[in-house]
């Protein structure tokens, strides 16, 4: 298919030859083989991407049974513009600015080249325009975390008129559980976790409620909720601040039962849903102050995401 753009036949990317710790086999290559496109997929010229704890544990070969074969590109999310699409693509044209989580099963089967290259292939089907009023910065630091947080509250048939309690409120998933919860699903009550200097973003986001983890237990308050979404992995604790017949979800395996755990599955349907609250500005991509960083500074990137101190999502911007 021809294409307005001079799409090269080579790319700049970061790449692992090898399973282990990211940020000390991550390498920068500028002669990487663009990848080709399916007929159900488009090619996008990446402008922004960001990091989630996934890359790093699939770099450990946490899911090496069924990863694709090394060398690997890493990243899941992006945000860029169409520069290809095949034949049974209907979605979407060249030139159109979109945004989603290229790896519709993180653990099984995902792409060999993600999102961390200046060019990336995905089916459509995982794609959803970018949102007219988002950055290409924050477009790209939703898809993953706003499709499992949305998921989570699918997986528990979460109703309007229900308390719920957040278990990391300032992270990449838990600020935009947060949001969902007090804008889309209309809880009664939100509370949620984080440390001291995160208490007022919590209030901001929507929060009833903040709690200081290092001051006070969760699970040792009177007070217990419908619904316990843990996005930390403390879902034994979590069970102890739910009421009776409530439920707890987690993002985190393995659940303490009987808490439930899940995977998110990449879709752009469910990008296009929040679109309304994405444009109208009631739900809000939440970007580490200390980002963007460059795409040369990918590793460093990585091993601040891995301090799990980061607030929201840590992107990389331009690309290369």
């Amino acid at each position: 298919m021809a294409s307005i753009y001079n799409i090269p036949s080579h790319i700049k990317a970061w790449v692992y030859y090898e399973y282990g710790n990211i940020e000390e086999i991550l390498k920068f290559e500028s002669n990487i083989p663009i990848p080709d496109i399916k007929e159900d997929q488009v090619l996008i010229k990446v402008v922004a991407a960001a990091l989630n704890p996934a890359d790093y544990m699939r770099a450990l070969g946490f899911f090496k049974d069924t990863d694709a074969p090394l060398p690997i590109v890493p990243g899941f999310d992006a945000a860029g513009v169409v520069v290809r699409v095949g034949s049974k693509v209907s979605k979407f044209k060249v030139g159109d600015e979109v945004y989603g989580d290229i790896i519709e099963y993180a653990w099984n089967n995902p792409k060999t080249i993600g999102t961390l290259a200046e060019y990336t292939a995905t089916e459509e089907k995982v794609l959803a325009h970018k949102p007219s009023n988002l950055s290409f910065i924050e477009a790209a630091s939703l898809p993953a975390a706003i499709i499992t947080a949305y998921q989570g509250f699918d997986k528990i048939e979460f109703s309007a008129g229900k308390s719920i309690l957040v278990l990391g409120g300032a992270g990449g998933v838990g600020s935009l559980v947060i949001q969902l919860a007090k804008h889309v699903f209309g809880a009664s009550k939100v509370a949620a976790t984080a440390s001291t200097p995160k208490q007022d973003l919590l209030r901001s986001l929507g929060a009833d409620l903040a709690i200081d983890y290092t001051k006070e237990n969760f699970e040792e308050l009177v007070e217990k909720f419908d619904v316990v979404y843990d996005t930390v992995g403390e879902s034994n604790k979590a069970l102890k601040a739910v009421k009776e017949g409530g439920k707890v979800v987690t993002i985190v395996p393995p659940a303490t039962p009987p808490a439930i755990t899940f995977s998110a599955v990449s879709d752009g349907a469910v990008l296009e849903k929040l679109q309304p609250y994405l444009e109208s500005g009631k739900v809000k991509p939440v970007l580490d102050p200390k980002g963007p960083f460059p795409f040369s500074q990918t590793v460093e990137a990585f091993a601040y995401l891995k301090t799990n101190r980061a607030i929201g999502k840590v992107v990389l911007h331009p690309i290369p």
